[in-house]
């Protein structure tokens, strides 16, 4: 007992700094992406994509970046080269946003933005995996949260940096081009802390093992009731369409708003973080619940309504990117976690570009058909999640692994 709580001791600073690390970086990384991302929806319409192309795009883009996860994911439990993976990724994913400035057609911004959503497939489960190794004695919910919190900040910064451009009379590409100061910078910090924290696995303390020949029924659970939430969820780009189409929202108030979303995504995280660590999955019922109601208030409201389905589309995407991960990290083995978090990933993301192009489809026939199916396979979700944390409870009760 006395080495174990030494162990600790030694371990928890290292811990923290790491996931502070790959917080900065994540930050970096969110003014560079995000910050494209904020107006990508609407360079493509600049070039002549329609609402299908963009919804299809981005969808596209997530189905690629999501289904690289797997291999990622099984190549890190096989290899343990965490960082290579990782570097990989985040030179992919951040180099194909400053080269948008280039782009001269819509079939060529797509693909780098199928790019960038490749390079983030590539390093995100490897990042989610050295991350549950990090915070496994701080709480996951809060260690995720506190990262997804750094992330956010980027994811703000990012589109109130494009805004500005575009206020001062700046173009779509001027915008692509100034964000390769901070794709650089967060490619610093990673190199960074590969150095001074080679070996992040063993910053957990070793768990007794997991005696399973798969995964679990309440991991498959889980993915089941995640893909309902991931299809069901519009992506920015096909919103921003919408505003700029509807006129709902000025051009240039566009990745303002984008921003005002990542801030509550920010706030969100921390709050469904310790929530997670409290009171387990019910964290995510709440976040559901809530945030569904994005979309009927901005599909079909005026500025301030579309303000508020902002809001609660950030609420949402807070939680889903802090407790959503955290979580399966409790329902695998250490040495299976790798394939578990690029298995759900590419659950996840399939299911995401199923739902963007339908959405994108269902637009151009009616809005009201693309709200009542982001709604209703939002809130399908409900029961399986409640079937979750009923399971979860009775294997904490019994000892069963």
């Amino acid at each position: 007992m006395n080495v174990s709580k030494e162990c600790r001791t030694i371990n928890h600073r290292p811990a923290i700094m790491l996931v502070i690390l790959l917080g900065v970086v994540s930050l970096f990384a969110d003014v560079t992406y995000e910050g494209a991302r904020s107006i990508t929806g609407p360079f493509l319409a600049l070039l002549g994509a329609n609402a299908a192309i963009v919804g299809f795009v981005s969808g596209f883009g997530e189905l690629i970046g999501y289904g690289i996860r797997l291999l990622s994911g099984y190549f890190a439990d096989r290899t343990g080269r965490y960082w290579g993976i990782t570097i990989l990724g985040y030179v992919i994913n951040l180099i194909a946003v400053p080269c948008l400035a280039l782009a001269g057609t819509w079939q060529i911004a797509a693909l780098l933005m199928i790019c960038e959503r490749a390079g983030k497939g590539v390093r995100t489960p490897v990042r989610d995996v050295m991350l549950s190794h990090a915070t496994s004695e701080m709480g996951r919910g809060w260690g995720f949260a506190l990262h997804e919190a750094l992330d956010q900040v980027g994811a703000m910064l990012g589109p109130l940096i494009v805004a500005g451009i575009l206020f001062f009379r700046g173009t779509y590409r001027t915008g692509f081009a100034v964000l390769l100061l901070p794709a650089v910078l967060a490619i610093c910090v990673l190199v960074t802390a590969a150095l001074l924290y080679p070996r992040p696995r063993g910053l957990e303390p070793a768990a007794p093992p997991m005696h399973a020949e798969g995964f679990s029924k309440i991991y498959k659970l889980y993915l089941a009731a995640m893909a309902l939430v991931a299809a069901g969820y519009a992506d920015f780009p096909l919103i921003a369409f919408h505003f700029q189409k509807s006129q709902a929202v000025p051009g240039e108030w566009i990745p303002i708003f984008y921003a005002v979303a990542m801030g509550v995504d920010a706030i969100s995280a921390l709050i469904f973080g310790r929530f997670f660590d409290r009171k387990g999955i019910a964290a995510l019922i709440v976040s559901v619940a809530v945030s569904a109601f994005f979309a009927p208030l901005v599909l079909f409201g005026g500025f301030f309504m579309s303000l508020s389905g902002m809001i609660l589309w950030g609420v949402g995407m807070g939680a889903q990117e802090s407790v959503m991960r955290a979580a399966v990290a409790g329902m695998v083995p250490a040495e299976k976690r790798g394939m578990a978090y690029g298995l759900f990933n590419t659950g996840y993301g399939i299911f995401w570009f199923l739902g963007s192009a339908l959405m994108g489809y269902l637009y151009g026939l009616s809005i009201i058909w693309m709200v009542a199916f982001s709604m209703l396979s939002q809130f399908a979700s409900i029961p399986l999640l409640s079937l979750v944390r009923g399971k979860i409870k009775t294997m904490q009760l019994t000892g069963d692994q």
